[in-house]
This record gives C-alpha cells, structure tokens and sequence, in this order.
C-alpha cells in the first residue's frame, strides 16, 4: 500500500514520518511546499501521476492564525481550494484522504466539549478558511476521514511547548492567558491515530468526521506551567485574560473536543495530556 503525505515538514507530517519506519509493509512517500503545490491542479496531477497513492494523508495547512487576518486569499488557498482540488483528485485516483482540520471551525461559546455534528460558526480568518475546506471536503469527496484537533505540538517545529520551554530559559516571569481552554494534542499520538486509519483504508467507503485531542481539559495558563515546570524552578507563570494579551485573531474561549466517536470505532485509548507532555518532553530534554 502506498501512503502519500503531503505537508510533510510540519510537526505532523513529520511525527508521521518517524513513525513510518515501524509500517515496513507500506511504501511512503513524503512532499511539501517545494515538491507538491497543493494549490495547482496541474502540479497535484503530476504529483499523483507519478506516486499513485492509496491513501493520501493532508497535513497541509495556513496555520498562521494572527497572520491569516491580513492574508485571507493565501489562507484560504491552501486551506479551502487545495482541500477541493485533493477531494476531487480522490475520485478520480481512487485514494481515500485524510485530512487535518481543527478546534476553531467552533466560535468556543459551548460549555460542554463539542460533537462532529455540533453547528460550525468561526470566528476568524483562519477557521473559516479551515471550515471552507471541510465544507469542501464534504461536498466533493466520497471516501474521506476529516479529523478535527486543536492545541497541536510536537518535539519538531516551532509550536507553544518549545517556546514555553525556550522562555523558561530566559526569562524570570512568563504570563498566559488562562481564560481560554482546551485540550493539548501531542502529534505524535494524532499521527499514530491517523495511522490506524490507513491500515484500515480499504473498509472506508464514505466520508467520515472525528475529533481527536489527548485526554483531559486545561487553560494554556495550565499547559505553561507544566511545560516550565520542567526546565526551571525560578521562572515564575502568571494568568492573564485574553484581553491583556491582544491578538490578531479571534481565539475560541472553549474548544474542547468530544472524542468518544473515534474511541468507540477505533477502539482506543487516549492518553492523558499531561502523560502526553511527558513524552514529549523526553524527546525534547
């Protein structure tokens, strides 16, 4: 079987490709930017021209969110159309696609953590972009999986726990805000998830919607002080509400994510964040 990930530079693609060396009965080939632009009808043909997937994996994304605000088109280039030229491309390949989308298709106004079925409504650039893809997906696909997460870091690329473990370091104050919530997705337990997935590639025969996050709930205030905790005993973490550290975007105040669809179907556990963390952390110290 023949695994295609695209985008895979980032933290998860590259989780994926570590992870990789465990799948000896698949044939992987990994692309980004500057071998595959997603956006390109004629570049993606090329592309599956020459690999011929069976299961292609996006983890290809805009995920500038602060950014996205003053780049709207790119964003919703690479987040909205890629996602229809890809889903379009399925079809006719005949791969199922795996696609990576996110918390912030959700405004964050709920008080219980939400379902696949729950009503979208974003609240920024980057998530109606995000939800343009999914509505994309939806719309054109007939064999997919759409796996929303949030909160995402990895022992690769740039993400809040490496700079959390970074301003540990330097500095002797670090404030977060702790009035928005969530749940830390380490991307190493998502792309082991995303993996069972194409093990099982050839059962799927429709289109599908789960959300995957690690298990438990948490401010960023809390993540902080996990993360800091771990490098310095002097480096003192205050709260801050969101209004004290203004941005860009607007950010969900609540985006915690139901799982018990994909745990019932896959038959899986989900570690616990902070166990999660830890992992991680090893990796990284």
């Amino acid at each position: 079987m023949r695994i295609d990930i695209l985008g895979a530079n980032g933290q998860l693609g590259s989780e994926i490709n570590y992870l990789s060396a465990t799948y000896t009965h698949f044939d992987f080939t990994f692309s980004d930017v500057a071998d595959t632009d997603i956006t390109s009808q004629e570049s993606l043909r090329h592309h599956f021209d020459t690999v011929r997937p069976d299961v292609v994996i996006n983890c290809a994304a805009y995920t500038a969110v602060d950014k996205a605000e003053g780049e709207a088109a790119l964003a919703d280039a690479i987040n909205s159309h890629a996602v229809e030229l890809l889903a379009q491309f399925s079809n006719e390949y005949g791969f199922l696609l795996i696609h990576i989308s996110t918390d912030y298709v959700f405004d964050g106004t709920s008080c219980r953590p939400y379902l696949e079925t729950d009503r979208c409504n974003p609240v920024s650039v980057y998530g109606r972009t995000k939800r343009a893809g999914e509505e994309a997906l939806l719309a054109n696909a007939k064999r997919a999986v759409l796996i929303r997460t949030g909160w995402l870091y990895s022992s690769f690329g740039n993400n809040f726990v490496r700079t959390m473990l970074r301003l540990g370091q330097e500095r002797p104050v670090v404030k977060v805000v702790f009035d928005q919530i969530g749940t830390p997705t380490y991307a190493a337990d998502l792309a082991a998830v995303i993996m069972r997935f194409a093990e099982i590639s050839h059962e799927i025969n429709d289109v599908q919607i789960y959300h995957f996050s690690n298990e438990g709930v948490c401010s960023w205030y809390d993540f902080a002080r996990r993360i800091i905790a771990s490098v310095s005993e002097s480096c003192k973490v205050l709260p801050i509400v969101t209004s004290e550290y203004p941005t860009a975007a607007v950010r969900p105040h609540y985006s915690v994510l139901d799982k018990r669809k994909i745990k019932e179907e896959l038959q899986i556990e989900i570690p616990h964040w902070e166990d999660a963390l830890q992992r991680c952390l090893a990796k990284l110290l």
